[in-house]
């Protein structure tokens, strides 16, 4: 890089350091991620103070130092401004940089990641409010997938069969197990649910037993900012009995329709509408508790095989989840 070196990055995490300084996590396009002081800029008139916002995309010129890089000159490119005018959205962006943060690499280019994470924020900070769950369980499936970690939801995990949505019927379910992977029929997701960290090596030797030779390794799924990769499952080991309620669940027609409509690259309108598929269309309005099963399915996913916590999910719970009716007086 030389003693000083250009970049073009977005502000993901921001701590005060020294009297004066922030201490800046930056994902940028060239050379991933990385940790710059700007200087000053805690102080009232720097130029450095609204550059180093949240979300901020800033053209960089960076010193490099002897433990940390320093800012010697920022040019902000976008800033996403209506993101911090509304809180969900504003936390849903937060839960998204700490998706990004678990994945992203340093001192090797990021171009996929940035121009993702930057398109992604783009739609959060256009749609309408009641589009914000919607947006949020989109990007995170993108995320997940350019880790190379989504899960399956149009084919068995363990038979390899397609498992199509049947509305028709409202009582019909199908399994989904974060240890497999993805969506698993009900009678293989029975079999899942025992597993237990004493029954962890057992269990995923059975898993894998059971899966077909053969087996596709992943797909490339269309998107605008090139392309992300949809894989099979590792299928990883259970980490404990008290998670075997969050990785192993049901879900109805509704919502196996909407985690398969996660992979297009356009999911939601400009009018915060639903873009219909055109095997199964949903019907609509879709009321927004769905979408919290949809991101709270996503996000035990997540953290399940990124082994990491999403902080940010507890203001999700909070910003989102419905609030206790009052009790009638008598």
């Amino acid at each position: 890089m030389g003693g000083t070196y250009k970049a073009t990055g977005i502000n993901l995490k921001s701590m005060p350091l020294g009297e004066s300084d922030r201490l800046l996590t930056v994902l940028t396009r060239e050379f991933g991620l990385i940790r710059v002081v700007a200087p000053g800029a805690r102080k009232h008139k720097s130029s450095l103070g609204g550059r180093s916002g949240l979300f901020v995309v800033n053209q960089l010129l960076i010193a490099k130092g002897r433990s940390l890089d320093k800012i010697t000159q920022a040019e902000s490119v976008q800033s996403y401004a209506g993101l911090s005018q509304d809180l969900k959205k504003l936390t849903a962006s937060q839960y998204l940089a700490e998706l990004v943060l678990f994945q992203a690499l340093s001192e090797q280019p990021q171009e996929e990641l940035f121009c993702l994470l930057t398109e992604h924020l783009n739609r959060l900070e256009k749609l309408p409010g009641a589009a914000t769950l919607a947006s949020l369980a989109h990007a995170t499936f993108h995320l997940l997938a350019l880790a190379g970690v989504a899960p399956q939801v149009r084919l068995c995990c363990v038979t390899q069969q397609i498992l199509v949505p049947n509305f028709a019927d409202p009582s019909w379910r199908v399994g989904f197990s974060a240890v497999a992977g993805g969506i698993v029929s009900l009678a293989e997701l029975d079999q899942l649910t025992p597993l237990s960290a004493t029954q962890s090596n057992a269990g995923k030797s059975i898993i894998r037993d059971q899966v077909k030779p053969g087996q596709p390794e992943g797909r490339q799924v269309g998107h605008h900012s090139g392309f992300v990769r949809e894989s099979a499952p590792s299928y990883p080991t259970a980490r404990s009995p008290k998670k075997n309620a969050e990785l192993h669940l049901q879900l109805n027609a509704t919502e196996l329709a909407l985690l398969q409509q996660l992979s297009q690259p356009d999911l939601i309108q400009p009018d915060g509408t639903l873009a219909q598929p055109q095997e199964h269309p949903i019907e609509q309005p879709l009321p927004e508790q769905i979408w919290l099963s949809i991101e709270r399915i996503l996000r035990h996913y997540a953290q399940y095989h990124l082994d990491q916590p999403i902080r940010s999910a507890a203001l999700i719970d909070t910003c989102f989840s419905p609030l206790p009716q009052p009790i009638p007086s008598s």
